[in-house]
């Protein structure tokens, strides 16, 4: 991993987290192919990267999205939004992470996008994670491990997860559990520490009923704009 910092314009301002995810979501655009289609995630900071991209929504052709949140902002915006399969490639794909290690290995899927995510994450050349500094840390674990499941599965996919020492509970929206954009449900699992991410992925990637699990490493990042009290950090893994 190498890293580099711009610094921010004073740099005795302390900036909270919201600023700090609009800096990274304005650095983002110098990533943003002129004449092509971006690829673009899901969440609050991505919200922030969405805003910026309107600021040059004529420079592109549009964008292929990970939700049906983002989908409806980036319409809103004046962004046109293609399908997936409509593309062949994508130059980059812009999208938040819920932790990022230092060889850039990701969980994502608070925001529910997991599937739709790593979606478009394989279909791009590049993916820049925007993120503040919170995110980073040295083993992935500490945020609750998203994963998207058939629900008839949920029940045995659970107890599959506490052999691993794991504790997975059913998402819920109210009352109810979240249903996510595939018509599927989210279990939340805590209690891991998952130092061989891409192992882990592949391995639970193959339990009968998983549909995606919200680590990231086959679809890791290249680039991680992090926002810190001192500026931008660049991490190039």
């Amino acid at each position: 991993m190498t890293n580099s910092l711009t610094s921010l314009p004073d740099s005795n301002a302390v900036l909270s987290q919201d600023e700090l995810k609009t800096r990274v979501g304005q650095a983002a655009l110098q990533y943003v192919v002129p004449g092509e289609i971006v690829g673009v995630g899901t969440g609050s900071t991505v919200n922030k990267f969405i805003d910026a991209l309107a600021s040059i929504k004529h420079q592109i052709k549009g964008a292929v999205s990970s939700s049906s949140a983002s989908t409806e902002r980036l319409k809103a915006l004046g962004i046109p939004v293609f399908d997936a399969n409509e593309v062949e490639a994508l130059s980059v794909y812009i999208d938040g992470a819920d932790e990022i290690d230092v060889q850039g290995h990701m969980i994502k899927g608070g925001g529910a996008a997991l599937t739709r995510e790593k979606i478009v994450a394989a279909l791009s050349c590049k993916f820049v994670c925007i993120a503040d500094e919170s995110k980073l840390v040295q083993v992935l674990g500490k945020f609750a491990l998203p994963v998207e499941v058939i629900p008839m599965a949920a029940k045995r996919i659970t107890q599959q997860f506490a052999t691993l020492g794991g504790q997975a509970r059913v998402r819920l929206q109210g009352d109810q559990p979240l249903v996510t954009d595939n018509g599927q449900i989210i279990l939340d699992v805590t209690g891991l520490q998952i130092a061989d991410p891409l192992a882990f992925e592949s391995q639970v990637s193959q339990w009968p009923g998983v549909v995606t699990v919200g680590v990231f490493a086959f679809q890791k990042a290249q680039i991680c704009l992090l926002g810190t009290a001192s500026g931008v950090k660049t991490l190039t893994f």
